[in-house]
Order: structure tokens, then sequence, then C-alpha cells
């Protein structure tokens, strides 16, 4: 069952690559909040196209946030990473199905093991295409119904962008023992299986 739902979300995704297809030939930004940011960085980079991914803070009114202060709470912020890309060699809507399927979008509440507003998860769009494309990826899986909890995930006008500090940037690169041990104690990737099946996340 679990895989005709998840093949009839690719087919319904295809559909929406379309309206991508006349990209003009200039990089575009993407905006998207999964949880840990860290976490967030690797299944993008690993894609043709994507040309840069810098985790940051976004959603919230206080300006220059620091990582202790958005990750206590309050800002009004969330852990979010921004990529840029070559639209003529990867769509927003690739972007999109990447993002699904590496995250719990039935949680409100944060992700996986991190709890707070400050790491639930949330397409920020840049421009009415992107607003159309999210929404219509939502709309998709929400009608599928794979899960048994609602689709939670917001879908908000992109805001200002303010990058994490240094060492957070490549963390899973810079410190891949203890990237790997906080990945597999915050129990994100058997949640992800338990989402999507095998294969399907980072």
């Amino acid at each position: 069952m679990k895989i005709t739902l998840l093949s009839r979300w690719t087919l319904l995704l295809l559909l929406c690559i379309g309206f991508n297809a006349g990209a003009a030939s200039t990089t575009a930004t993407a905006t998207f909040a999964g949880g840990c940011f860290w976490c967030m960085e690797p299944p993008f980079d690993k894609l043709e196209g994507v040309i840069s991914t810098t985790s940051g803070y976004s959603g919230g009114t206080q300006k220059d946030p620091t990582y202790k202060q958005v990750s206590r709470g309050g800002t009004g912020h969330v852990e979010v990473i921004q990529i840029v890309y070559d639209p003529n060699k990867v769509s927003y809507a690739e972007l999109l199905d990447v993002f699904w399927h590496n995250i719990d979008p039935t949680r409100v509440d944060g992700q996986f093991c991190d709890y707070g507003n400050q790491y639930r998860s949330e397409i920020f769009y840049h421009n009415a295409e992107q607003q159309q494309l999210a929404e219509q990826s939502r709309t998709a899986l929400v009608e599928l119904k794979p899960f048994e909890k609602p689709v939670l995930t917001e879908i908000t006008r992109a805001s200002v962008f303010y990058p994490a500090e240094d060492y957070h940037q490549d963390y899973y690169k810079k410190n891949p023992v203890r990237y790997k041990f906080y990945r597999y104690g915050c129990g994100r990737d058997s949640r992800l299986e338990e989402l999507w099946g095998k294969n399907n996340a980072d």
C-alpha cells in the first residue's frame, strides 16, 4: 500500500514540475525548515543543480538572532536552510519532494527529538510560483492521506534570513562522528522510514 501511495505522490509532483519547465538561466533561492538544520543540508547538497546550502534562522522578529536565543524559544524564528540552486538543473518541485521526504509533516511542535516551535516544519516561499507549487504539493499529500495524522507543515512568505554561526555550516562534514551520533540518537531515520519507507530519506 505504501509503495502505491508513494508512486501516486511522485506522479503528482511530476505534474507540479511542469510549472518550472521554463526556468530562467539564473540562480534561485529556496528556504525550508525541517527541524535541526544540520540534518537538512545533506539531502540537498547531493542534488545536481544545488549550488549552496546555508543553515540559519528566519520567520521571527528579533534582529540578528543567535543560536542560543533561537534554540531556547521565544524569538519566533525557526531553524532553516537556505538553498541557492540552478533552476535549469533542478526544479523547485524537485526540492519540495526532497523536503517532504526528510521531515515529519505530522508534527507541529518540533521535529523528531527536537521540541518547540523553533523546530517546526515550514516552507518559506520567495515568489508566487513557489507558493503555488508548495501549496499544490501539500494538497497532493493531504489528498493521498499516507499518514494517520494530518499534515501540519506551514507555508509562509519568506522574510529576513539570518545565517547561523560558522560552526553550524556543513556540520555533517566538519564533525561527521558527532553528526551521525546526534542523528541516530534523535531517531530521525527510523521515523522517516516509518513515514516514507526505506531509501526515501537521506
